[in-house]
């Protein structure tokens, strides 16, 4: 399903592996919480999604654990911006921008976090939505 949707958006988008359970056993551990079930769909059947110009429109599994703990621990960024927990920010638009769901509650919708304002907006209601919109559009459509 997510390989047919990501490819009729851009035919040239590159597609990782599927992840293991175990990876995403891993994500799960590492940051506390459950990937939406959405993500977790996706990454089974291919572990991170590259589109244009190489921009990482959803990360790969140890990617997501990584810079989501990585947010979390910088002490820089305690003292710069609100909370990360509440999120799992799983691709960026190449600019500094983050995407994420939020997972404390959990939610449905794509949230862009920018890195400049420490704002936290909507951008799509589904991943199915944000992986059209990311895929077919270009430039900084999340600012």
């Amino acid at each position: 399903m997510w390989r047919e949707l990501i490819l009729e958006a851009a035919d040239d988008a590159e597609l990782g592996q599927p992840a293991g359970e175990d990876a995403l056993a891993a994500v799960e551990s590492v940051l506390g919480q459950p990937l939406p079930a959405e993500l977790a769909s996706l990454l089974r059947e291919c572990d991170g999604v590259r589109g244009r110009n190489g921009v990482d429109v959803v990360w790969n599994a140890e990617r997501i654990a990584l810079d989501n703990a990585e947010f979390r621990a910088a002490p820089d960024f305690a003292a710069l911006y609100m909370p990360f927990e509440p999120l799992m920010f799983f691709g960026d638009n190449a600019g500094g921008d983050q995407l994420a769901f939020v997972r404390t509650p959990p939610r449905t919708e794509v949230f862009v976090w920018d890195h400049e304002t420490d704002s936290r907006r909507l951008a799509c209601y589904r991943l199915a939505q944000y992986l059209g919109r990311a895929l077919r559009e270009t430039g900084d459509r999340y600012r």
